[in-house]
């Protein structure tokens, strides 16, 4: 086999609903998926990045972006991107693996891999790379997220690739340093957390805001009111998958099939049709990220995937 379905499995939680959700109504305009996670097996049947993009285009998902969050996962994502038309790939350090990189000595070691795969063809961006202070508290480890995120500024800005940033409990942070380091040309918030004022201030510098499922939530009025303030132009939709499943389906393995629940929702909070916002996301998405085929995919590799000789 030369290339593994999957590169890890998501944790099972007691009383989680395994089962993937059935197919929604297919969406007339489409959209992409512009951060997933493919290599995480998850559910009963765990299905694979063949099969997810299968069901994906059936529902009018033309494509996604594959975020890697360590060098392994990263160097599954640009060399499956490399291969399968449908995909681009994400790749960097996760923040909350940073540190740990860091406390093994090996995060010089591990940048100049981000660094390397920011390179290759059909890599597009580098992501997802951040902070996260709800897992990390102040002191090295933080210190660490910082030199992390800043180190792949960075590379996004050499590469001249978008930056795809993680943001936990940590706007002020996240958006102090853009400024003071330089934000690259097309910065996207991943799965948008913030509030009205985030909004704003990313509407202010020309950041972009993808919303996930989590937009869908009962309890996130907060994200519904960001999004009813953000600037079309400055809107994207994704899934995180396996992860952040949207209302009707929460708690249930994700994939980037169901994101027309999530971008009807959208529609409904901003009071429009969901072709009208499907056109406007699809324009959005490839402002910022280039067209799925502009570059060729080459012949599938002589050896496993994420393997080096």
């Amino acid at each position: 086999m030369t290339d593994p379905s999957f590169v890890r499995q998501r944790h099972v939680t007691d009383g989680r609903d395994l089962a993937y959700p059935p197919l929604p109504e297919a969406l007339t305009v489409p959209v992409y998926d512009n951060h997933t996670h493919l290599e995480m097996a998850d559910g009963v049947e765990p299905l694979d990045y063949r099969e997810q993009l299968d069901r994906a285009s059936s529902v009018g998902v033309r494509g996604v972006v594959q975020v890697g969050n360590d060098v392994e996962t990263s160097r599954w994502s640009a060399e499956m991107a490399a291969i399968e038309p449908r995909m681009l790939a994400a790749v960097a350090l996760h923040p909350n693996d940073a540190p740990d990189y860091e406390e093994r000595g090996e995060l010089d070691d591990a940048l100049a891999v981000i660094a390397e795969l920011a390179g290759r063809p059909r890599v597009r961006a580098v992501g997802e790379t951040g902070l996260d202070f709800f897992r990390t508290e102040e002191g090295p480890r933080r210190d660490a997220q910082f030199r992390s995120f800043e180190a792949h500024i960075e590379i996004a800005k050499q590469n001249d690739l978008a930056l795809q940033i993680h943001d936990r409990d940590a706007h002020a942070a996240v958006v102090a340093t853009l400024k003071r380091v330089g934000a690259p040309a097309r910065t996207v918030f991943h799965c948008f957390s913030g509030d009205v004022e985030l909004a704003r201030i990313c509407a202010e510098n020309g950041w972009y805001m993808s919303f996930a499922g989590t937009v869908t939530f009962k309890n996130a009025p907060n994200l519904r009111e960001a999004l009813a303030v953000a600037p079309r132009h400055l809107i994207m939709v994704e899934t995180d998958a396996p992860f952040l499943t949207p209302t009707p389906f929460r708690g249930r393995p994700n994939a980037p099939y169901l994101i027309p629940h999530t971008l009807r929702a959208m529609a409904e909070v901003l009071g429009t049709d969901a072709s009208t916002l499907a056109a406007q996301i699809n324009s959005n998405t490839e402002l910022v990220y280039g067209r799925w085929d502009s570059e060729p995919v080459g012949p599938p590799p002589t050896q496993p995937i994420g393997i080096i000789a």
